[in-house]
């Protein structure tokens, strides 16, 4: 039960601080899932919510996404994504580096917990150093845009960094570049969940069902509260707070103690 009440206000608080953050849902849930569960049933987990909670925009704003766009960042996004998710799947498969025992309790080092504490760490930071907030790429990278946020989309879950960098160029207006975006992560989200399944379902994704029910209960609540109260709010002490947590978590994680 514990868990539960974690992860769901972990979803809600997330939700909420995605508004003015700047932080993507799949960047604080991946290492809150990691604390109770693998990390590739994390990965999984957090995929689902992720998606949920992007059909729910998607069901807001979605219809003013450009089409061109869509085709041009999100068909290459959703290819590479399987790639990622392929080489989610082979690196967990892979035996661990190190074994070690820490009060009595048995912690792993496995080459699938360094890489996604790495890119973990890398997307937690360039989502908060303004520096690399302004990084921007002309329309003309598109395709390989799509590529690069689709892969790493698939691998980690995390895409919405590089996928905002290459849009923000891209002549949308505010609305159209906020549900273009939200279409290609429910196209990344889409295809990186179609090999989780077939692949977690062994490690007991169908088992935690409701667990991915409530927390996305959480994060929709988390969303429209943001939405109503915090659009316009930007608190860069929290977004510090919250990367230092980021990099705590993945540092464990690295470690074998999650």
């Amino acid at each position: 039960m514990h868990e539960v009440i974690v992860i769901c206000i972990a979803a809600f608080i997330t939700s909420l601080l995605t508004f003015f953050t700047g932080f993507g849902l799949g960047t604080i849930l991946t290492p809150v899932f990691a604390i109770f569960f693998p990390i590739d049933l994390a990965i999984a987990l957090t995929g689902v919510v992720h998606f949920l909670n992007n059909l729910f925009k998607l069901s807001l704003i979605g219809m003013k996404a450009d089409k061109q766009v869509v085709m041009r960042f999100g068909i290459p996004a959703f290819i590479a994504a399987i790639a990622g998710a392929y080489l989610l799947v082979f690196i967990n498969d892979l035996p661990a580096i190190h074994t070690y025992i820490l009060n009595e309790t048995i912690h792993s080092i496995t080459p699938v917990k360094l890489v996604v504490a790495a890119l973990l760490i890398f997307f937690a930071l360039v989502e908060s150093i303004p520096y690399f907030k302004k990084i921007q790429f002309d329309r003309d990278k598109l395709v390989a845009g799509g590529i690069l946020s689709g892969f790493f989309g698939g691998l980690s879950g995390n895409q919405g960094a590089l996928r905002s960098a290459f849009l923000i160029r891209s002549g949308l207006d505010k609305e159209a570049f906020i549900a273009t975006g939200i279409v290609i992560a429910c196209l990344v989200d889409l295809s990186r969940l179609g090999i989780y399944t077939t692949r977690f379902l062994k490690t007991g994704l169908q088992d935690v069902i409701g667990l991915v029910i409530v927390a996305t209960a959480a994060a929709f609540l988390g969303a429209y509260i943001g939405n109503r109260l915090l659009k316009k709010i930007t608190l860069n002490v929290i977004q510090v707070i919250v990367t230092a947590m980021l990099i705590i978590l993945s540092l464990a994680l690295a470690s074998g103690i999650l």
